[in-house]
């Protein structure tokens, strides 16, 4: 999966590391959950352009991700579903502020 938050990840140290924490064999640590939801939060700060375009439903649905990937942090759950759930929200909340995953 990579994704293209602003160019080639080859070029961006951002996207690199965002294609790193959201794949599946790399083991994800309290740091880097909280660097990835900072990264989301960021992009909609700035009001990036590709957040106007997106549906309401959509927004939602990124915003949902976001909640509960930042309340899974709170609450501290562990285990492998946990870890696979959290990181299914942070994929879902990246994809709804970056463009495009492929």
């Amino acid at each position: 999966m990579n994704v293209n938050p602003t160019s080639n990840s080859r070029n961006n140290p951002a996207a690199e590391r965002v294609n790193r924490l959201l794949d599946s064999s790399y083991p994800l640590c309290r740091d880097d959950v909280i660097w990835l939801l900072e990264f989301i939060k960021k992009k909609v700060a700035d009001a990036d352009p590709k957040l106007m375009d997106l549906s309401q439903p959509h927004l939602l649905k990124t915003f949902h991700s976001f909640a509960e990937a930042s309340m899974s942090l709170i609450q501290r759950k562990s285990g492998d579903h946990e870890v696979d759930r959290l990181r299914r929200w942070l994929k879902d909340a990246v994809e709804g502020v970056s463009s495009p995953l492929h």
